[in-house]
């Protein structure tokens, strides 16, 4: 029997969402930074790129950005006022045509309350259900702007090690289903999943990451079996 894919539903909040495409965001969010390092990215709007360094740029497109002063997130979809150039916003009128289709709230209503950790959260959502490389935040003092990359000098790093860590600090950092998101990951990783009453499995080649579950659903232990 062939396993359900990990998709976006009519019944979904924006918190679903976000549970079943974060950690795998999250994982490559690890990759981005292992290949910036410590370098600062500077965004080139014009030209429609963030570099790091002289030698590393890659191709964005800006989702949305955060005003420090009045903690708003503002959609970039919704750029009349900016004058962002609408090649670079092709992505963020994807996300709010799916907010219209399935009804989610934040990706469709132009501006609203958010502080730095939420917008990241946005990020992260967008980046998951866009397959993109990576997101990044630039901060102009009074505005962050939030951009995704999709770039091929990102790797996808296969680590049974880099998986577990990954999943484990995303279920412990955020108000997440640990069972969903454990689901998300697995499958968005291309890995096959297998749920029992009281645990879940995600098998990594010849190798098995085991993940227990509380009657709360809360993760109660997280074990790995080498093939």
């Amino acid at each position: 029997m062939k396993e359900k894919a990990i998709e976006i539903e009519k019944s979904d909040s924006f918190q679903k969402i976000f549970t079943k495409y974060g950690a795998f965001a999250l994982d490559k969010q690890e990759s981005l930074f292992e290949v910036i390092g410590d370098n600062i990215g500077e965004l080139d709007i014009d030209n429609g790129t963030i570099s790091f360094g002289e030698e590393l740029e890659f191709p964005i497109q800006i989702i949305g950005t955060l005003s420090n002063e009045t903690s708003k997130w503002h959609w970039a979809w919704d750029n009349e006022e900016v004058g962002i150039p609408k090649n670079l916003v092709k992505e963020a009128e994807d996300v709010k045509k799916i907010g219209e289709k399935y009804d989610i709230g934040q990706f469709t209503t132009d501006i609203f309350d958010a502080d730095l950790l939420e917008s990241h959260i946005i990020a992260m959502t967008v980046s998951g259900i866009m397959n993109d490389d990576a997101y990044y935040a630039v901060d102009f003092d009074d505005i962050v702007f939030f951009v995704t990359i999709k770039s091929d000098k990102i790797p996808h790093v296969e680590s049974i090690e880099r998986f577990i860590n990954t999943y484990d600090k995303f279920q412990k950092e955020f108000d997440v289903k640990g069972r969903l998101a454990f689901e998300g990951y697995t499958k968005l990783r291309g890995y096959q999943y297998k749920e029992r009453e009281e645990f879940s499995v995600a098998k990594i080649g010849e190798s098995r990451v085991i993940v227990g579950f509380t009657d709360r659903c809360n993760v109660n232990l997280i074990q790995t079996m080498l093939g």
